[in-house]
């Protein structure tokens, strides 16, 4: 008897696919390569002239849900996006969205001044504002003849 039969549909295949991510969703796996999830929230890092811009996808999500820190060359990106209401987990198709408290940290540009990071939220859209230090230029040291031997 055949294994594949051409006509016949996938559906327990997608079955198998969405009892497998429901599994996964409800466990806290502490080994991320386990877990083919993307992380979460997609950003993007532009270089301009004076300053780096990092911009953020955060749909569903407020600016009183959002917490930004930068310490040591890395900022971090707290929050949490609100379940769907009114939609048990029995009733998805599909489900691809994240929901919930998330975290997310990245390592800035070396020359960034940290001081004047500044963020804006408007639309779903987070961008941040990451000013460049100043270049340090080298400088030159003149040298003196000294009469002492």
């Amino acid at each position: 008897m055949p294994v594949f039969r051409w006509r016949e549909t996938w559906e327990p295949l997608r079955d198998l696919e969405r009892q497998v991510d429901r599994l996964l969703e409800g466990i806290q796996i502490p080994f991320p390569a386990i877990r083919f999830e993307r992380q979460f929230p997609p950003v993007n890092l532009y270089e301009l002239a004076d300053e780096y811009l990092l911009t953020a996808e955060l749909p569903g999500t407020t600016a009183e849900s959002l917490e930004l820190t930068v310490s040591n060359g890395a900022l971090t990106l707290k929050g949490s996006r609100p379940a769907p209401v009114g939609v048990g987990d029995e009733q998805f198709r599909r489900h691809e969205r994240m929901w919930g408290p998330w975290e997310r940290s990245l390592n800035v540009p070396e020359r960034v001044v940290e001081e004047g990071v500044t963020a804006q939220f408007n639309d779903g859209i987070l961008k941040v504002h990451l000013p460049k230090a100043p270049e340090v230029k080298p400088r030159q040291i003149q040298v003196l003849q000294s009469n002492d031997q």
